[in-house]
């Protein structure tokens, strides 16, 4: 019989959704107060937003940061006991709910981290003419064909920022080469969508961000993770502390590998994957990245509710 090696996921923004966290803040004293101490660091009332708020403010960078990383964590605390735990990975946000998980930085830290990232984050559209689209339907390859003509036609920079699945990807760039982008990709059969976020997250138009969050990232204890915690950037695990920090401090401006992450997880012989928070979008990219077998599970754990999943599979 196979053993099982579980690996898992925190999502990040794009997984929020109204009412988030609230079932398990209102049923355990530790969550509520996990929110309250967020709220407190970042100067929002996330509960009222979250809760009882509106769409367009639950699309707000400053405030989905924080209040993200609270779900997330709070459903981590909840179910740790549950699990023995292989690796750790987050997509973006979600990295620094893994750097919290895994030991590598305290709760205190990871909140005001995510805090003013958050806030540089929501700024940086105000800095720069910088947006993102989603490409889907086309190859890697194509994908990566278009940008690097458009950057040599105009000048202007546009990446891929996220690789999501083998056919669907983010791309971060200056406005008037994003649009030529997503021209081309209409043109070549693919599909786009304009993201609504307030910048060109994972590329270099991030680089004045990065350096004030790096700055506050210089004044944290990094720790040795408690087990393989596999990295945005790299799409490899790595366990020296300083080497982590350094990792974090270019995250902003670095590309997400999340399809090269996954796969380099299966390779170390993972086979049970678990997305801890809202939505489930991690969930549904696994199987599109490693395919679908009996030897592999992936499950999503979204509410204290959820147990029920853990219970079956672990019989």
């Amino acid at each position: 019989m196979t053993s099982i090696k579980s690996a898992i996921l925190f999502p990040g923004q794009g997984s929020q959704e109204k009412g988030m966290g609230r079932n398990l803040a209102e049923k355990q004293s530790q969550a509520m107060e996990l929110w309250k101490k967020a709220e407190k660091i970042c100067g929002h009332p996330l509960r009222e937003i979250f809760w009882d708020g509106n769409q367009e403010d639950m699309s707000r960078t400053d405030y989905l940061q924080p209040a993200l990383t609270v779900v997330n964590l709070n459903l981590w605390f909840y179910f740790r006991n549950r699990f023995e735990v292989e690796a750790m990975a987050g997509h973006s946000l979600g990295e620094y709910c893994a750097l919290c998980s895994t030991g590598i930085i305290e709760v205190e830290e990871t909140l005001k981290l995510v805090s003013l990232r958050g806030r540089l984050m929501a700024e940086s559209g105000n800095n720069s003419d910088g947006v993102m689209t989603a490409v889907l339907k086309l190859d890697q390859a194509d994908v990566q064909d278009l940008t690097m003509k458009i950057t040599r036609d105009t000048g202007q920079i546009v990446i891929i920022a996220n690789y999501n699945t083998p056919r669907q990807f983010a791309v971060s760039g200056h406005l008037n080469a994003v649009k030529k982008l997503e021209d081309l990709v209409r043109e070549a059969g693919g599909r786009s969508v304009r993201l609504p976020v307030s910048g060109a997250f994972h590329s270099p138009l991030m680089d004045e961000a990065a350096f004030e969050l790096a700055g506050m990232m210089n004044k944290n204890h990094w720790r040795t993770p408690c087990c393989d915690m596999f990295f945005n950037s790299t799409a490899r695990p790595e366990k020296d502390p300083e080497k982590i920090k350094k990792l974090m401090q270019k995250q902003m401006t670095s590309p997400v590998y999340f399809t090269q992450l996954i796969l380099g997880m299966k390779q170390k012989g993972i086979n049970r994957f678990i997305e801890i928070g809202p939505k489930g979008v991690l969930s549904r990219m696994v199987p599109q990245i490693i395919g679908s077998s009996e030897d592999i599970s992936v499950m999503n754990i979204s509410s204290p509710e959820d147990g029920e999943k853990l219970s079956a599979v672990n019989e």
